[in-house]
């Protein structure tokens, strides 16, 4: 009887197979793991949906097969079992230790502070809608030391576009921004479609991927922002 064995330990039998004069049978097996997936979407276009928090809101298929942008598939040989090979494959989160460093650097800015303390009720800056800027960040190449005030509202109001039904909390992001000037508003959209176009249009976040940077820092005190806390 031929018995199981893991890769670490089957490598160097692996030639004996390939040379027996018999086929090696392989099987794949897919590990998606806590890495996010998104498809691209139209951010100028909101849609109705249901409200939900980090990649809830366009609800999909179990069938459908997603692609983590920006994410490295590692394939690696699991077991050989006799003639068969067991391969699985395993996603790597493109987001980096850099773009949590960002994030918290811009969390101490005066009129991001000022923000966040306004919106008790976490209509617009719970901690998923917060874990997809990092997420954004990510995806926007760009290196550290550019990203500024801007682009933290930038990508914390496409989040509100991807997640949230009530568009109206998200106007708020202006008054911080530019105060009572109205005229700065199609500036801020065309960066906006700037920002998307950079990420490219890969706009989508799964709830799996917004807890899994949460657990980079889980002491970090934005993570607290919690709407089911809420009274």
């Amino acid at each position: 009887m031929t018995s199981c064995q893991p890769c670490s330990q089957s490598e160097d039998q692996s030639p004996d197979l390939a040379s027996s004069g018999y086929p090696l049978e392989v099987i794949v097996n897919e590990i998606p793991g806590p890495s996010a997936w998104f498809v691209p979407s139209v951010p100028w276009i909101d849609s109705p949906s249901s409200p939900s928090s980090c990649g809830s809101k366009r609800q999909r298929e179990e069938s459908e097969e997603e692609t983590f942008p920006g994410a490295e598939d590692i394939w690696y040989v699991e077991t050989l079992c006799g003639l068969k090979m067991k391969l699985k494959r395993q996603r790597v989160s493109s987001v980096l230790p850099e773009h949590h460093e960002v994030f918290n650097r811009l969390l101490e800015d005066p009129v991001i502070k000022r923000f966040l303390a306004w919106d008790k009720k976490l209509r617009v800056s719970d901690k998923y809608l917060l874990s997809m800027v990092i997420a954004y960040f990510s995806r926007a190449g760009l290196f550290s030391w550019q990203y500024q005030r801007i682009h933290f509202f930038l990508a914390l109001y496409l989040a509100s576009d991807m997640e949230e039904d009530n568009q109206a909390p998200k106007q708020a992001i202006f008054s911080f921004l530019y105060g009572k000037n109205r005229s700065q508003r199609p500036l801020f959209h065309k960066l906006r479609f700037q920002f998307i176009r950079s990420m490219g249009w890969k706009t989508r976040v799964t709830r799996e991927e917004c807890e899994e940077i949460q657990t980079f820092d889980p002491e970090l005190w934005v993570w607290g922002r919690d709407r089911t806390l809420l009274p």
